[in-house]
C-alpha cells in the first residue's frame, strides 16, 4: 500500500511585485494555515516517509512548516525542480520515480496542477484544491512505479477553512 498526500502551498504573498514568482513568499494568512494543516495530519496520523517540494519559495515554506509539525526534519525536504512547472502527467512521471521503500509521501505544489492531479488519480471531481489543501489518495500497489490513473482511493480532502 502507497499513500500519497498531494498539498497545495498556503497563500503568497502579492505584496511585492518586482519578486519572480517563484520567488514570492508567504503571507501571515499562509504562516498561519501551514502549521495548521500539518497539527491536522498530525491528527490523523500522517506521517511522511518522503516530502517532495516545488522548489518555489512559497511552496518549501509549506513543506517546512508541515515537516515541523509531523516531527520530520527539514533537511529530509527533497526539492524537485520539475514540480515547479510541471503538467500534471509530468507529476505522475515523477511519483513514478520515487524509491518503493518510501510508503506514504507528501508532495507539495501548485495549483491547477495539484487539483488535475487529485482529480486524474482518484477519480475525484475536486473543482479546487485550495491554498493549503491536502488530498490524501491510497493505492493499493507495492511500488510508486505501478501507480496509475483511477486507481487512488479517497482518504480525505481537508483545507484551512474546512
Amino acid at each position: 500500500m502507497k499513500r500519497l498526500v498531494l498539498c497545495r502551498h498556503a497563500k503568497s504573498s502579492w505584496k511585492d511585485s518586482s519578486l519572480a514568482d517563484i520567488d514570492r513568499p508567504l503571507n501571515g494568512r499562509g504562516k498561519r494555515n501551514a502549521p495548521e494543516m500539518g497539527r491536522r495530519l498530525l491528527a490523523r496520523g500522517i506521517k511522511p516517509d518522503l516530502i517532495v517540494s516545488s522548489p518555489a519559495r512559497r511552496a518549501y515554506a509549506t513543506a517546512a512548516y508541515l515537516a515541523e509539525e509531523l516531527g520530520v526534519p527539514e533537511r529530509e525536504i527533497r526539492v524537485v525542480e520539475a514540480i515547479y512547472d510541471a503538467y500534471p502527467m509530468k507529476l505522475l512521471e515523477i511519483i513514478r520515480t520515487i524509491d518503493a521503500g518510501h510508503d506514504q509521501v507528501l508532495m507539495v505544489g501548485h495549483n491547477p496542477e495539484t487539483t488535475i492531479l487529485a482529480n486524474l488519480l482518484g477519480r475525484l471531481r475536486l473543482e479546487n484544491v485550495p491554498t493549503c489543501g491536502i488530498v490524501a489518495l491510497d493505492f493499493g500497489v507495492r511500488s510508486w512505479e505501478e501507480i496509475e490513473e483511477a486507481r487512488g482511493a479517497l482518504v480525505f480532502f481537508d483545507s484551512p477553512r474546512r
